[in-house]
């Protein structure tokens, strides 16, 4: 038994144990909802009201109908008693359910309302998937791969995919979760979910699905033309006086530096998010001085909070905390046991900006460090954890996205423009919140190196158009040694040509390293300023910055466009090479923005690689010689030199 209506420019199909409801959802897309309820729910989470759009019902020979909206159609089948959908561009069939059985989504009760719930499609063969976010892998076409909806330390959970059909998707359910791209299927499944709601959006080239996915989740601000800068960073300065010590020292030393960032424990206890007296002791005099200098300070906030807190006991009876369904108390084991801040409650947005405004802002600090974002619970069953919006499996991959929306409403609020938050974790939308997201504590290798490269890939296909890592990696980078020193450098390149150059890391402590300051919390680890990794290393370094510095305008050019249309600086090559099939298949190379080409060297002791040139005409930039595209060369670069090449005749190359 079923029944389908045609309304406006909707299509419900009812069924004895399923309502599924088809709409457009502005031009060139469509919204998709099924459930096991009969009502179907009209929460959006954090997709934006739909742009104005024309389409149109029409009946088809089998008594049931076809949307068409734009280049974008859906058809509806019958199979069983189930429905069938299929997605068709300019005609052509782009993505269609598969039924397993007699029925093409599988349900399984959990709690309540809410389902385990499998939505099944076709495998397209020759199909290419990018996105899905970040992760420490080393495939950027997730076609035949399966991945996790979860946030973790390095992993950030974007479920949303671009096509090389020519389509995007975006799985609008913010519950943990899994999708997997194989020879026999596509699956997305929801652990715990009201429904399932998916989107499809189209364009003629990648940079109109990204335009049209932003105008489903956000538009990122501006880029505030320090930002395009220079960041130095480690694990960690220990106080005021040793920050302003390396402060003062890249300014003696003529080195352009935008931003310093003061990292975690800096606190007198976690959950105070405040300077400790006694090793920051004039934190609005070093602001001042910073001021002076045109650099920026950014501080490292943490959501982590224990009984010892100032804040606990407030916060706690206001339920403005993560609370347990189990009813235990830590979810995170660092220095005791830890809960976290529930950025979802808006009163807990307000009460921790109020916080940090008398600690912070009113000290001249702008921009924050919003580390622990997914947030990092052990063990990881977010199935446990109860936030103001509902349960952990239904809602966890939110947290990121409340947690930077926390600090851009309290800025806005206060006046401020182009805002930016640098974030471990983000959700579709944390764009327009000015999130720079970076891919967490990895490890110091050259294979590290690569899976960055990946990572900062696909998370330009989600929207994100600000993204970093940790110049060198994060783990236990030894700077005495010959790996790193080379590692460093090759990072080094890459990170001149990412959306925020940062140096950090937690480096290996030497054996006769001096405590500054004993009986702190997390010992700072080795020296990670630019001089600290060789004689030789130095004057590369260096350049790299004074590039970086020259390449300012360039930079910012794009971060204004990415706010404009969502086109990312860092771009696959399909990007903008749509019509050539090899620009699909290439990982390790990518445009920076529409004029400069980059090929970053990744493997340890290499000096040569192979670069493919779309058609066109190309420049060398380290020695000025030119190529016809359309062909791979194969190029050299000793050390101190990168592989870049920019189109002929395009005003950049002069910067070189």
């Amino acid at each position: 038994m079923s029944k389908i209506t045609a309304l406006d420019n909707k299509i419900l199909f009812q069924m004895r144990d399923e309502t599924i409801l088809i709409e457009a959802y502005g031009d060139n897309c469509i919204r998709v909802r099924a459930s096991k309820n009969t009502i179907l729910s009209d929460e959006a989470w954090t997709l934006l009201p739909p742009t104005e759009s024309n389409p149109t019902i029409i009946p088809t020979d089998d008594g049931l109908y076809m949307l068409q909206n734009g280049m974008l159609s859906v058809k509806i089948s019958r199979i069983w008693q189930a429905c069938k959908i299929t997605f068709y561009k300019n005609g052509q069939k782009i993505l269609e359910t598969r039924e397993e059985g007699d029925s093409v989504r599988k349900y399984r009760h959990t709690e309540g309302s809410h389902y385990t719930i499998k939505a099944l499609f076709e495998a397209n063969p020759g199909e290419h998937i990018y996105g899905l976010g970040q992760e420490q892998c080393s495939y950027f076409d997730k076609k035949g791969c399966s991945s996790e909806l979860i946030h973790y330390n390095t992993k950030s959970a974007m479920p949303v995919i671009y096509s090389s059909l020519g389509y995007g998707f975006f799985w609008n359910n913010p519950g943990t979760g899994r999708c997997e791209f194989t020879n026999n299927h596509t699956l997305w499944l929801a652990d715990s979910a009201y429904q399932a709601d998916y989107l499809i959006f189209t364009g003629d080239t990648p940079a109109d699905i990204m335009h049209k996915y932003c105008t489903l989740t956000g538009f990122s601000p501006d880029m505030p033309s320090w930002a395009a800068g220079f960041w130095q960073c480690k694990l960690r300065y220990e106080s005021q006086d040793d920050l302003m010590e390396v402060a003062r020292e890249y300014k003696k030393r003529g080195i352009p530096i935008d931003a310093i960032v003061i990292d975690y424990f800096h606190w007198t206890e976690q959950g105070n998010w405040e300077f400790d007296p006694e090793l920051w002791p004039e934190p609005e005099k070093m602001c001042k001085e910073l001021e002076e200098m045109n650099i920026h300070p950014i501080v490292s906030i943490w959501p982590t909070i224990n009984p010892n807190s100032k804040n606990y006991a407030t916060m706690n009876d206001e339920n403005m905390l993560v609370r347990t369904e189990n009813g235990q108390y830590g979810i995170f084991d660092f220095y005791g046991l830890q809960t976290f801040i529930d950025p979802t409650n808006p009163e807990t947005r307000d009460y921790v900006w109020e916080q940090v405004k008398k600690t912070y802002y009113s000290y001249g600090i702008k921009t924050f460090w919003l580390d622990e974002a997914e947030p990092e619970i052990h063990p990881q069953q977010f199935e446990n954890l109860r936030f103001h919006i509902g349960n952990g499996a239904q809602t966890a991959l939110l947290y990121p996205y409340y947690y930077a929306k926390t600090f851009y409403d309290g800025l806005k609020k206060e006046g401020e423009k182009d805002i930016i938050s640098l974030t471990r974790a983000s959700y579709p939308g944390s764009q327009k919140f000015g999130a720079i997201v970076w891919n967490g504590d990895i490890p110091s290798t050259f294979e590290a190196l690569f899976q960055s490269i990946v990572s900062g890939l696909s998370m330009s296909m989600c929207g994100i158009p600000w993204w970093n890592s940790d110049i060198g990696g994060f783990h236990q980078g030894d700077i005495t040694s010959d790996y790193f020193r080379e590692l460093i450098v090759r990072w080094f390149q890459f990170g001149l040509f990412c959306p925020v150059m940062r140096l950090h890391g937690a480096r290996k402590r030497l054996p006769n390293q001096i405590d500054r300051h004993p009986g702190v919390k997390e010992r700072s680890g080795a020296d990670n300023e630019i001089w600290s990794f060789g004689e030789r290393n130095y004057p590369i370094l260096k350049d790299l910055i004074l590039l970086r510095d020259r390449l300012r305008p360039y930079i910012l050019k794009y971060t204004k466009l990415a706010s404009e249309t969502g086109a990312p600086i860092m771009r696959p090559m399909f990007f903008d090479f749509y019509d050539d099939e090899i620009c699909y298949t290439l990982d390790d190379q990518y445009m920076f923005g529409e004029d400069i080409l980059f090929a970053p060297i990744y493997k340890q002791g290499a000096t040569d690689r192979q670069v493919y040139l779309p058609k066109g005409n190309w420049v060398r930039t380290s020695d000025k010689t030119e190529y016809e595209g359309g062909q791979f060369v194969t190029c050299h670069a000793e050390i101190d030199e990168f592989i870049a090449f920019v189109k002929k005749d395009a005003d950049i190359l002069r910067v070189f």
